[in-house]
């Protein structure tokens, strides 16, 4: 919306800043009541020419206004058409679509209708062709018509020539029976060929396979056989080992047992009984153990001896 000037706030204030910037300046030839006189003159002008801009202003308002109902009602006729014109314009994009599709449609239609008619006429140009064919075959067998009609007139055998035909049906079965059991031979001479090469493959392969069984067992028995010959070296090495320690360890019982017997001797005690192996490692442990605290102790004592000789070696001096 437009905000409208306010022409008489605008004069009144040019009006009071005339008045007053009037009044400071000094006019010695003018009277009070003129000076008076003439501020309500220029008063009157000035709420005069007030007016008339305040009219003018107004009119030109009014007009403003009314031009801008003007244009309002331009732009909904013209939005009104627009919609009309889109309308119009989405009716005419349907029906253009309408007609093309009908028209795609009709153009399948004779497409098809079109390939159809090809299709005959390709099945009429064969069907023409085979006629062709025939009677050319038809002219060519006439021949074979006369030569068989002359053979009815000249045998015995045949009276028609339906005798002949059927004879000769009888002859092309008995011939393809024979066929049938020529090839039916045919297959089981093939099949019993077949399983003949098979078996011989299968005694191949199974006296491929028992030959290498017999190489990995003839392996497995050498390979055993030496085996055998190291594990009766290791018993022998063991057995000659075990004597050695049974030996070795009769020698160290009897010197522990010589050794424990010596220190019960020293200590002059005779044991009551034998102790096992174990036990008298022991005793002879303790008694060692001991024996180097005594020693320990006595050098102890020696060093502490020497240190007093000194010592009353020194006083005595």
């Amino acid at each position: 919306m437009t905000t409208a000037f306010n022409f008489e706030e605008y004069f009144q204030t040019k009006f009071e800043e005339k008045l007053f910037n009037d009044d400071e300046e000094p006019d010695n030839h003018m009277t009070a009541a003129t000076r008076l006189l003439e501020k309500k003159r220029e008063m009157s002008e000035l709420e005069h020419a007030l007016s008339a801009q305040k009219e003018e202003f107004e009119s030109k308002m009014r007009e403003l206004s009314h031009r801008r109902e003007e244009l309002d009602k331009k732009e909904l006729n013209l939005r009104s058409s627009l919609i009309k014109f889109d309308q119009f314009l989405i009716e005419n994009d349907v029906k253009k679509r309408r007609a093309m599709k009908k028209a795609n449609m009709e153009g399948q239609m004779k497409e098809q209708s079109m390939e159809v008619i090809r299709e005959k006429m390709k099945e009429k140009e064969k069907l023409q062709s085979f006629l062709t064919k025939q009677r050319k075959r038809l002219a060519k067998e006439k021949v074979y018509r006369s030569y068989l009609e002359a053979v009815v007139e000249g045998s015995t055998e045949f009276n028609e020539l339906r005798d002949i035909l059927r004879k000769y049906e009888t002859l092309s079965i008995n011939l393809e029976e024979l066929f049938m059991k020529s090839n039916a031979m045919s297959d089981e001479l093939d099949a019993m060929k077949h399983g003949y090469m098979t078996m011989i493959s299968k005694n191949n392969e199974e006296t491929m396979r028992f030959t290498n069984d017999i190489a990995d067992l003839t392996w497995r028995k050498e390979n055993a056989s030496s085996t055998a010959q190291k594990w009766e070296s290791l018993w022998t090495h063991i057995q000659n080992t075990a004597a050695r320690n049974v030996l070795l360890l009769g020698r160290i019982k009897m010197a522990t047992e010589n050794v424990y017997i010596q220190i019960y001797r020293q200590r002059g005690i005779t044991p009551k009984e034998i102790l096992g192996i174990d036990e008298q490692l022991k005793k002879i442990k303790t008694y060692i153990i001991d024996l180097t605290d005594i020693i320990q102790e006595s050098e102890k004592q020696e060093e502490i001896n020497k240190a007093n000789m000194g010592v009353f070696e020194r006083l005595v001096k």
